[in-house]
């Protein structure tokens, strides 16, 4: 099976549970979208926690381009809420990991995503401020459309196989 989260232009349904400082655990639900450009490739996602009041994580993630190994992929984020960040994705076998920061250090995290089938994924995640958990959640991903190919023109990147070379 080959991994389509971030290597497939596509969108996602998010659905799940977080668990913030008191962890009691809420619902969450959100939306990604991944675009491929001829310059980078685009995450924009969004996460709502349905607390009272529910509140909305929102990030717009730049991806670098694969390279010689098409397995690791950098990546800037800006979020609302934690500023600049800065990561890296590898593909691990059947799983995708990603670990980050934000610039000032103040934040890290780390999330895991499993491949279930071509079409979902089970994540898992946590963020630490100032190296003490702050968050973390657990939800699926669901594939809501494919695309063939993106509308810039730009190549028509297919999945990475589970299989680390």
């Amino acid at each position: 099976m080959k991994h389509t989260f971030l290597f497939e232009p596509a969108e996602w349904s998010v659905v799940g549970t977080f668990w913030a400082g008191d962890r009691r655990p809420v619902d969450a639900e959100g939306r990604i979208e991944i675009s491929h450009r001829d310059a980078c490739w685009l995450l924009a996602g969004s996460m709502k926690v349905l607390s009272c009041p529910p509140v909305e994580f929102v990030s717009a993630y730049s991806i670098e381009l694969p390279g010689r190994d098409a397995t690791t992929l950098k990546w800037t984020a800006e979020n609302a809420m934690l500023g600049k960040l800065q990561g890296v994705f590898s593909v691990v076998g059947g799983s995708i990991l990603s670990i980050f920061h934000s610039t000032d250090g103040t934040y890290q995290g780390t999330e895991h995503l499993a491949l279930i089938d071509e079409d979902s994924y089970r994540a898992c995640a946590m963020l630490l401020f100032n190296d003490r958990k702050l968050s973390s959640w657990q939800v699926e991903l669901k594939r809501i459309e494919r695309r063939a190919k993106d509308r810039s023109g730009g190549s028509d990147m297919r999945g990475v196989r589970r299989s680390a070379e």
